[in-house]
């Protein structure tokens, strides 16, 4: 299905977020499918996939705040584009709890910015807003007693939404956003057709994000530390972030192909939101994920101190049968695979990156989105 990908060949897509860690990946990737890429984010944090493979000289580059709803909204009407990818958040837990007012208006009035500059603009377009696994309700005690397996729950796109910290209330907040403009706005018409997209826990090669698993695994290995482990028991849908990413692309194709039909039946059977997560045995635990890094950079790590106050659900799992079933999408690489490109990406950093000249990291970075998208049957 990934061969469906060539549409985006010279088409003008608009990527919000691009110097983010998962921004970054996207517009790399979509550069070599040879689509005229926009980026809309803030300036990068330091260091940053995006400055490691020269993405400000490779793709049309616009610092630009998405609360900011006027400029938002001009920028989108000169721009016009014909796809949108909405990545653009404040994405960590942590961080919420100390600017939770930042936190709801990046995450859910910054969604809705986007949104109305489209509708406002009044041009065909199709939309994928990005927001996160942990949107839903989490009530842990509802899961088996298996970390994974059988006996545990997979939140399925028709959960109930929730949200026990600022960010996750945050996004599940987007959500709503994006239900509530879809059905009062884009649901009557062939022109904008808009879905979401709920990821699981992303890793992979360029992430520097603070409090972060491996990006805290990577900074102490670099430097011969302990690695600080918080929740050692805790079990999330890990996963590479090309296997969303290839999702959210997929889902774009579809959504353009049912725009391309004519049908608001077509389009509403494609426009709703879809969890993009692992295979049920990459639903592992910290500890597991952890030990996996150290089997491809040996080390070892401790139990870090962990605030009381602060709320994380010890269980979560993506039910992906939908996108199975109506994209066709499935996850490519298992939970070793996984771990096994994240870290190769970094050690392939630390040796070759850090030279001025990025080219190294961009081909070593296009070879594994090369290695992902080929044919596994191939």
């Amino acid at each position: 299905m990934l061969s469906d990908l060539n549409l985006y060949a010279g088409r003008r897509v608009l990527v919000t977020g691009h110097t983010g860690f998962k921004g970054a990946w996207l517009c790399e990737w979509l550069l070599g499918l040879g689509a005229d890429v926009h980026g809309w984010a803030l300036p990068p944090l330091r260091p940053s996939l995006f400055e490691t493979l020269g993405l400000e000289k490779r793709l049309r580059h616009e610092i630009l705040d998405i609360t900011d709803a006027a400029r938002v909204q001009a920028r989108m009407a000169e721009l016009k584009p014909e796809f949108v990818f909405h990545l653009a958040a404040q994405a960590l837990v942590r961080l919420s709890y100390r600017e939770p007012v930042r936190t709801f208006t990046t995450n859910a009035l910054g969604t809705a910015h986007v949104l109305e500059a489209v509708r406002a603009g009044n041009f065909p377009c199709s939309i994928v807003v990005v927001t996160t696994d942990k949107c839903y309700e989490n009530d842990s005690a509802a899961y088996g007693s298996a970390a994974h397996g059988s006996n545990s729950r997979h939140f399925k796109e028709n959960d109930p939404l929730g949200g026990h910290d600022p960010y996750s209330a945050s996004k599940a907040a987007a959500e709503l956003v994006v239900a509530g403009y879809r059905d009062s706005f884009f649901s009557h018409g062939t022109e904008v057709a808009l879905a979401s997209a709920r990821a699981g826990n992303v890793i992979g090669g360029g992430d520097w994000a603070e409090d972060r698993l491996v990006p805290d695994c990577i900074r102490a290995l670099s430097v011969g530390r302990l690695v600080p482990v918080r929740n050692p028991d805790f079990t999330r849908p890990w996963q590479h972030v090309l296997e969303p990413l290839g999702g959210y692309l997929l889902l774009g194709v579809k959504l353009k192909e049912a725009r391309r039909q004519k049908s608001a039946e077509e389009i509403a059977h494609i426009a709703q939101a879809f969890n993009f997560g692992p295979d049920p045995e990459s639903n592992r635990s910290v500890r597991d994920l952890v030990e996996e890094v150290l089997c491809h950079w040996p080390g070892k790590w401790e139990q870090a101190h962990q605030e009381k106050h602060l709320k994380e659900a010890p269980l979560l799992s993506l039910a992906i049968d939908k996108a199975r079933a109506t994209l066709g999408w499935q996850p490519r690489w298992d939970f070793a695979e996984t771990v096994a490109q994240t870290v190769a990406w970094y050690r392939e950093y630390f040796e070759q990156g850090k030279k001025t000249d990025a080219t190294s990291m961009v081909d070593f970075t296009q070879k594994q989105i090369e290695a992902y998208s080929r044919d596994p049957s191939s």
